[in-house]
């Protein structure tokens, strides 16, 4: 096992592919700077201080957001966490996008609960073919050379804490 430093959280996961050169396969970090339908979700991941995290070997499963699901949240949210004093809230915010193994669609089962990368749980929905996360559609599925993205339609907001 590895441990993995994920944004100042310690996440545990099996050993994965090294990190790709420039010729080969693209890490999740380039494939999200490659997507112009991303450009939020990179300057988020930028704010927060977490690309070198998305660009470690993995393996990672990264749900992400397309700016349209960002636009979705209300008037100012988004600038406001990209505020350098809400570095924090942004990084628990996108942890909670990301999970410390690989999950291809074909693995993702009705019901089937997720850990995510800040310490809270996602639940996964299959039905006709068609899965959700947390009740956003996942639109397509991206391999990546430490694992994969899976692009959604909306933001997912963490529980709040008890």
């Amino acid at each position: 096992m590895r441990t993995i430093v994920f944004g100042g959280l310690l996440a545990l996961s099996l050993a994965g592919p090294a990190l790709a050169d420039d010729d080969g396969p693209k890490d999740i970090v380039d494939i999200a700077v490659g997507s112009k339908d991303h450009t939020t979700l990179v300057a988020a991941v930028k704010a927060a201080d977490l690309v070198m995290s998305l660009k470690n070997p993995g393996p990672l499963t990264v749900f992400a957001p397309t700016n349209a699901a960002f636009d979705k949240l209300p008037k100012g949210t988004v600038e406001g966490l990209l505020k350098p004093e809400k570095r924090f809230d942004l990084g628990k915010l996108l942890q909670y996008h990301v999970t410390p193994a690989v999950y291809l669609a074909k693995d993702l089962k009705d019901g089937q609960v997720l850990g995510q990368a800040n310490g809270a749980k996602v639940t996964i929905h299959v039905k006709d073919g068609k899965i959700t996360v947390n009740g956003a559609n996942v639109l397509a599925s991206i391999r990546a050379s430490n694992g994969i993205v899976h692009v959604i339609d909306a933001v997912l907001l963490p529980p709040e804490k008890k």
